[in-house]
């Protein structure tokens, strides 16, 4: 590409900016000064709004909600039910959530279950908050956790999703009978959007390199754009280093050698994929935290977004994801010292190794962990 390209391009994003499709990291995750004068309660409390979910989420949800009383963290949860198979679950409750997110611009969600049934309405009720929201970037952090062994250790990799279109857009009709259409949405603004919030993560967080991830050998004009969006983008960070990856052998990759990687930028369906594949490499969902972003909101959850129905009212879900998720959103509101001492809490808990829940190998309740948590949360407060 020509230097004269290069600028003419750089020039083009640049002014998308006023249009919102061009943001830096810190515009993306909403200004900290703008976020305390919206959030900050008279009476010193942060405002958040919680969605519990489905599953085990309202247990996750508890869990939080003790390590905050027990770390005197200054939030105040705006507490809203959300579930399409809980019957819980209209335009009304959804605009009700909205609202609350209008005024704290932050929140703390399970997971809200999505039914395979088709009731006449394709987006799912997850789909139509996101959209609402304009959540595009989905950032899950995959981290090792000192103590607790697997296949691959000293794992330190972000992905980051775009998920407000792709294989996502709930555009699908029947064109013929017994033949359904699917239609994958890719834009050059949400795509330019998506890689510009890869690279300024990457700058701001110390980051060296950015793999963009694709299926542009098949999916030439979607995939291609997503693709060639991402290299226009490269251009004007020459500091990042940047090279790209088939999704096919990304997943491979990923099991045999994933230290490669650094920050993985990648479109809708991939990066949920990918997003539970390398939750799969460092102990599971319950392990690895998440959070999206809008140009003026932060959401924040677990990075592999799943029920675990199966464990509900059994108090043997764990809450690791859920808490370090909580820790990040303090650090998000500015809340640098609560973070620290809750994620340390978290990750002391597991180096030691007395105290795990059934999926990390041990033999521990839901409540067990939250005591032993909120247990090494005293050495901080002098109690």
């Amino acid at each position: 590409m020509s230097a004269i390209s290069v600028r003419a391009v750089a020039g083009a994003l640049l002014r998308a900016q006023g249009r919102g499709a061009w943001r830096t990291l810190s515009a993306s995750a909403a200004p900290q000064q703008t976020l305390r004068s919206q959030t900050e309660k008279h009476e010193g409390l942060f405002k958040v709004t919680m969605l519990p979910g489905d599953g085990v989420g309202p247990e996750l949800m508890h869990s939080v909600k003790e390590v905050f009383k027990a770390a005197g963290v200054p939030v105040e949860f705006d507490e809203h039910h959300l579930s399409e198979v809980q019957n819980m679950a209209s335009e009304e409750k959804l605009d009700e959530v909205v609202d609350s997110m209008k005024e704290s611009k932050v929140a703390i969600i399970g997971k809200i279950h999505t039914p395979m049934e088709y009731k006449g309405e394709l987006a799912s009720y997850d789909m139509r908050l996101r959209r609402k929201l304009d959540l595009f970037a989905n950032v899950v952090h995959v981290n090792s956790l000192p103590g607790f062994k697997t296949r691959h250790n000293n794992l330190d990799l972000v992905i980051i999703r775009e998920q407000t279109e792709g294989e996502y857009s709930s555009l699908e009709h029947e064109s013929v009978k017994g033949v359904i259409e699917c239609l994958k949405i890719i834009t050059r603004d949400k795509s330019q959007r998506i890689a510009k919030f890869a690279f300024d993560y990457a700058t701001k967080k110390g980051r060296s390199k950015v793999t963009a991830v694709h299926k542009a050998n098949i999916m030439k004009l979607g995939d291609g754009l997503f693709l060639q969006c991402c290299e226009e983008v490269a251009e004007l960070y020459p500091k990042i280093k940047f090279d790209t990856m088939i999704i096919d052998n990304c997943c491979m990759q990923l099991v045999q050698n994933p230290h490669q990687f650094d920050v993985l930028v990648m479109p809708n369906l991939y990066g949920n994929i990918i997003d539970n594949l390398a939750a799969g490499l460092v102990g599971g969902a319950g392990v690895v935290p998440g959070e999206s972003y809008s140009a003026e909101y932060a959401v924040f959850e677990m990075g592999a977004r799943h029920p675990f129905a199966q464990a509900v009212g059994r108090n043997i879900a764990n809450p690791t994801a859920m808490l370090l998720s909580a820790a990040n959103m303090l650090r998000h509101l500015n809340l640098e010292y609560h973070s620290n001492v809750i994620s340390d809490a978290v990750k002391r808990v597991i180096k030691v190794g007395k105290v795990r829940t059934r999926d990390m190998g041990g033999y521990s309740t839901t409540s067990d962990f939250i005591k032993s948590v909120t247990d090494n949360l005293h050495p901080h407060y002098g109690v």
